[in-house]
Formats: C-alpha cells, sequence, structure tokens
C-alpha cells in the first residue's frame, strides 16, 4: 500500500493488474468499461467522450501497456477526500511511455475502488 503522506509515490504492485486491465479495456475502446472490472466504477458518458476525444487528439493508438510505464506513474494521497490520487502514463503503438496519462483515484475503503476521471496530456 502506498504512504499516507504529502510526497508522489510509484504505484504500488498490487494496484497495477487493476490498472493494466483498465488501460485493456480502453486500447479496445471500451472508455466506458462496459464489460465490467471488479473494483473500478463504471466511467459516466461525458467522461467517456472526453477520454476517446483526448486519444483521437493525441494521434495514437492505444496499446497495452508497457512496463516501462511503471517508472514514471505516480499516486500521492489526498487525505482530505480519503483517497490516493493516480497518475498512470500510457502506452501507444509507438511509444512504450506515451505523453497521454490516466488519471485515476482509488478510495481508502474497504474494498477499494477506483474510479476515472480522465485521460489527458498534462
Amino acid at each position: 500500500m502506498a504512504e499516507k503522506d504529502d510526497a508522489e509515490h510509484p504505484i504500488p504492485l498490487e494496484w497495477r493488474p487493476l490498472l493494466t486491465r483498465v488501460a485493456a479495456a480502453f486500447v479496445e475502446g471500451d472508455f466506458g468499461l462496459q464489460r465490467g472490472i471488479e473494483g473500478v466504477a463504471p466511467v459516466d458518458t461525458e467522461t467517456q467522450e472526453w477520454i476517446a476525444e483526448s486519444i483521437d487528439a493525441y494521434g495514437e493508438t492505444l496499446a497495452p501497456l508497457d512496463p516501462a510505464v511503471w517508472e514514471s506513474s505516480c499516486c500521492a494521497w489526498d487525505g482530505a477526500n480519503n483517497h490516493w490520487r493516480l497518475l498512470v502514463d500510457l502506452t501507444t503503438e509507438t511509444e512504450p511511455v506515451s505523453d497521454l496519462v490516466l488519471h485515476a483515484r482509488l478510495s481508502d475503503t474497504d474494498p477499494p475502488m477506483l474510479t476515472i476521471y480522465a485521460v489527458y496530456v498534462p
């Protein structure tokens, strides 16, 4: 589990499979996660559209996450809202680590719930 402090930390190993499944769904064009991923909230229509537009504007095709993304992806604790903020670099067919990031939060609940907020270039 990540530290609950003011610093940024690497994405913990135990969270990576869940984030990898989300990225795989996005590769298949399932921006709403309609097939369902346990532990991940469905993505609302407005956010789905924003994700699709952001990826389209980037001009590259998403690919499954490359292991190199974990070197630069990070999380930080947001104690005021009781969740971790996550930024996960995405992979494209031509870039193992692209400028596109997946922005999400992971609740500090039992079980935890991942909520997707956006895909964009920071």
